[in-house]
């Protein structure tokens, strides 16, 4: 395995100087993939459309081609899912990617092409890895295996022409053999539907072999780790994996899960890595240790748009380009991509953090945020806010859910939190304290609307027993990997749904 090591870390050094010239001609690279992706789909049912032979600029592109979300591509998937090809993209589609619906629908499929698993995902993979070697050119990671704590879909036929799964499926199935031999679990145990079985199966299979990285959302991860310490009875990771060197996580912010792994993986003994890849592409990728932003992927068959959010219910809404964003601000992420997705809004808020090279922070989702008062508290408030109140209160925090709870007879609107810790604070009181004081510090228009509680009155803050998300997860059907808690809604569904198991 080290003569392994030793070629994959020489072809991933020749990866570099690619990602060197996109990194120093980003507005170019950018160009090259729209010019390349209005050309190759110029014959398809989508492009006769839109007139795309007549499209040479970026401006007549916009023209054309109103925002997009699923529901209005849904007649041009729907379309291909049955069967007919040259609809949204000039490949033949043979994969669909399921992940979680729109209000209107339960599950979305995402076409998925071969252009789009190799330029793009499988791209992205190979040089997130790249980027690490470079940050870490002593590493080892490729002398023993990998974990993939993919979902929970196996593969199911759509028709004789295509499949479809979870994105992490879809890849496992797609994915060189050499690729094949460096992961665990074998597909047979990775792609089981009942997530409790596989968890047990991946535990076994590999508590004794030579583990060296691992890639999946924290909750999952936390779980198996836990559940390998109990068959182990060690005191922390490296006691059973000694070569463990590097984790891989995206999908969630990792600040509200980091204390729960520093308890179980010995501090400063292993790299995390972060990494921004949804069914719809691969996105960003952490490029330097110790950063908590990513590398804006611009050379990997996605053209980026970015939404001011003042534009977002907008009727014809602005969009900027790479050479007009500015730093700290948010934006809705548009992609046109090598699959056929065009001029796409994917539901999640990104911010720049540095413009040389282009790196950007998740923020939250357009639609999962509270503003049931004026106070547009995004995901990244409330992480940074229950972090801070971990810190100084030596709480470790598992999950939590927040929702509105409106005006009602004399008394003000304000936010219910249900959280799951790990390790609860010994004064939940204080704990909330901190919460609402952090969050009115990160965000003004939430302290505006707390000042003298004239709009909102202190949140009301309950702890719940473990395994209550754990539970509603499972009640609904959505245990896996690719399905996550949500953190904030503008309704008060999902936080009644899990109160109820608390009466039940």
């Amino acid at each position: 395995m080290h003569l392994l090591n030793t070629i994959a870390s020489t072809y991933l050094s020749s990866r570099q100087s690619t990602i060197d010239h996109w990194l120093q001609s980003p507005i170019e690279a950018q160009k090259q993939v729209f010019k390349r992706l209005i050309h190759k789909a110029q014959n398809t049912a989508w492009g006769k459309d839109h007139d795309y032979k007549h499209i040479s600029t970026i401006a007549d592109f916009k023209k054309r081609v109103p925002i997009q979300d699923y529901d209005s591509l849904k007649p041009y998937i729907n379309r291909t899912m049955s069967g007919e090809q040259n609809v949204l993209w000039s490949q033949p589609i043979q994969w669909f990617a399921k992940s979680s619906g729109t209000t209107s629908d339960k599950s979305k499929f995402i076409p998925v092409s071969k252009d789009a698993l190799k330029n793009c995902h499988f791209k992205g993979g190979i040089d997130s890895m790249t980027l690490y070697c470079r940050q870490y050119p002593q590493t080892k990671v490729y002398t023993g295996k990998a974990i993939i704590m993919g979902g929970s879909h196996s593969i199911s036929e759509l028709n004789t022409q295509s499949k479809y799964g979870d994105l992490s499926a879809v890849l496992m199935q797609n994915m060189p053999y050499f690729a094949k031999f460096l992961n665990e679990p074998k597909l047979s145990v990775a792609l089981q539907d009942n997530w409790e079985n596989k968890l047990e199966q991946i535990a076994q299979s590999t508590v004794h072999q030579n583990i060296t990285h691992l890639a999946g959302v924290p909750t999952w991860t936390i779980l198996l780790i836990k559940r390998l310490l109990e068959i182990t009875g060690k005191n922390h990771l490296l006691e059973v994996w000694p070569n463990f060197e590097l984790y891989i996580h995206g999908g969630v912010s990792f600040t509200p899960y980091r204390e729960q792994f520093a308890a179980l993986i010995p501090p400063n003994k292993t790299h995390y890595w972060q990494t921004y890849n949804a069914s719809e592409g691969f996105f960003a990728v952490q490029d330097a240790l110790n950063r908590d932003d990513m590398l804006l992927m611009l050379k990997h068959g996605i053209f980026y748009e970015f939404m001011p959010m003042e534009e977002l219910d907008k009727e014809n809404p602005q969009t900027l380009q790479l050479e007009e964003v500015e730093v700290g601000k948010n934006y809705a992420l548009i992609i046109s991509t090598n699959s056929g997705l065009w001029r796409y809004m994917i539901g999640d808020t990104i911010q720049f953090s540095t413009l040389s090279p282009h790196r950007i922070k998740v923020s939250g989702r357009t639609r999962h945020f509270i503003n049931a008062f004026g106070e547009e508290v995004i995901i990244d408030n409330s992480d940074q806010a229950i972090h801070k109140a971990c810190e100084q209160t030596g709480a470790k925090v598992q999950e939590y859910t927040a929702a509105p709870v409106y005006f009602s007879g004399d008394e003000n609107g304000t936010h219910e939190w249900l959280i799951e810790f790990d390790q609860a604070p010994a004064d939940l009181q204080k704990f909330a304290t901190i919460l609402d004081s952090e969050l009115q510090k990160l965000n003004s228009d939430y302290e505006a609307k707390r000042f003298k509680g004239m709009a909102m009155r202190f949140p009301l803050v309950q702890s719940v027993p473990k395994g209550t998300f754990y539970k509603w997860l499972k009640n609904r059907g959505k245990l896996g990997g690719q399905h996550k808690i949500p953190r904030l809604a503008n309704h008060r569904e999902y936080l009644e749904e899990i109160k109820q198991l608390l009466v039940d």
